[in-house]
């Protein structure tokens, strides 16, 4: 085969970018918009010595688990891998992803897998869940001004006037914010000539409070008119926050270190169970709240805490799991090396009337073996690393305080994975495993799993 080449073939699986794959005479082919079942034509795109990439020419035959993607432009745009893929068959697939990662490279045993891995906590909608979105804003080919998202791989906008995964009313935030720019002739950012003013547009919601928080990303040190805009945003009902956020890098970093407050709160408020959060423009919330609900109480329940148990909370943020924990335990540590998100975790510490949670600055490495003697051993602790996963020195400062239990709390299974074979080859078992999909239409997949101390 050679690029170009239209060749006939049956998907028979899913890839973790979310394309399809099929074979041809053993060699595969990894095939954009392929669903399991579809029969196509795919035309050749790429091929390499043991594998291939194509994409759909046709739809000879489709699978029974297709369906009609509901945004009209999910395939252009990518951020929804999934979008034809019914929703019952993207839980299992992403079960399936868990479950083959610990398999394949955690080296889990089968047996002890089937034993511990609980079905996955799917989503009752799958459709505007997000409460954070940052669009871009750029020029289409027309020479309109447009927000958007930037298209797989690439840095092209593609024009979304409302994400299915977002909230209905970020269409009505962004069209006034561009209807300023027109009417003030206010230039969209070049990224290429490093030129014009508004870059990205960061809208975040507040579930429980209604609350809304626009900052808008600017090359420069303020909007012309702002006060004509502030004066347009806040008529939208629950409009809490709007600030600017000064980026003058030459960089694809959306936001700027410099918040600017314009109007109202530097802060919106949100609820995960009884506690409150204040969630700044730079701070780190999940984004899917009433799934993180389900995830927290998974990860609550898994520390098993009596009321006597001294907890440590490993990147914890601005304390969300930490102040869930410190509802049952004697005392919580939460440790984060971003200094901003410490401080967000004290007040929302305060707030929330915990007395019992203390947080550090720094990397938990390092952190930990500093205060063992000062605070003890801790019975419970709890991880929640971004997508690389754990530092090998970090699971071994854990291993080293020997606790009771660890939660791990994963937002990639290959990279819990890879730690759970480590944790089982130092003296922890995985004890329950369970997928929770924060992210539906889309592959991602976030996962809370139990390790206990072997007895010796």
């Amino acid at each position: 085969m050679k690029k170009n080449d239209v060749v006939k073939v049956t998907i028979e699986d899913i890839g973790i970018n979310g394309e399809g794959i099929g074979k041809i005479q053993n060699y595969p082919l990894f095939v954009k918009g392929g669903i399991p079942g579809d029969e196509i034509l795919a035309r050749i795109t790429k091929t390499k010595k043991t594998y291939g990439y194509g994409r759909v020419e046709e739809i000879l035959h489709p699978s029974p688990d297709r369906i009609e993607p509901p945004c009209p432009i999910a395939e252009p745009c990518g951020g929804c891998q999934l979008q034809a893929l019914s929703y019952e068959k993207q839980l299992t697939f992403k079960e399936k992803t868990v479950k083959g990662n610990l398999e394949r490279i955690g080296k889990v045993p089968s047996p002890l897998l089937e034993k511990v891995m609980n079905p996955i906590v799917g989503m009752e909608e799958p459709f505007r869940y997000r409460n954070k979105a940052a669009y871009p804003i750029g020029r289409n080919r027309d020479g309109r001004i447009v927000a958007g998202f930037y298209a797989g791989r690439t840095h092209q906008i593609i024009p979304v006037d409302d994400c299915l995964l977002g909230k209905k009313e970020n269409k009505t935030i962004l069209n006034k914010i561009i209807s300023h720019m027109e009417k003030h002739q206010i230039e969209p950012y070049d990224e290429v000539g490093h030129r014009g003013l508004i870059r990205h547009v960061l809208i975040r919601y507040g579930e429980k409070t209604g609350e809304w928080m626009v900052s808008i990303v600017i090359n420069g040190n303020t909007i012309p008119k702002k006060e004509e805009l502030i004066e347009a945003l806040v008529g939208i009902q629950g409009m809490t926050s709007i600030s600017l956020s000064v980026n003058k890098k030459n960089t694809n970093v959306i936001m700027g270190n410099e918040i600017i407050t314009i109007w109202g709160q530097e802060y919106i408020t949100d609820k995960i169970g009884d506690l409150s959060f204040q969630i700044s423009p730079l701070a780190f919330y999940q984004v899917n709240q009433k799934q993180t609900e389900k995830l927290y109480n998974l990860a609550l329940t898994y520390a098993d805490l009596k009321g006597k148990e001294k907890v440590w909370d490993l990147y914890c943020g601005i304390g969300t799991i930490s102040l869930f924990l410190a509802q049952k335990a004697e005392m919580v540590y939460g440790v984060e090396v971003v200094p901003e998100a410490i401080e967000n975790a004290k007040e929302n510490a305060k707030i929330n009337g915990l007395a019992n949670a203390r947080f550090y600055v720094g990397k938990a490495e390092e952190v930990l073996p500093a205060h063992i003697k000062e605070h003890g051993r801790a019975e419970v602790i709890v991880v929640d690393p971004p997508r690389k996963g754990c530092a090998e020195s970090l699971l071994e400062t854990m291993v080293n305080m020997e606790p009771e239990r660890i939660v791990y709390v994963s937002c990639d299974s290959a990279t819990l994975a890879r730690d759970v074979k480590y944790l089982r080859e130092n003296g922890y078992e995985l004890r329950e495993v369970t997928p929770v999909d924060q992210f539906g239409m889309t592959v991602h997949v976030e996962c809370v799993c139990l390790m206990t101390r072997k007895e010796t």
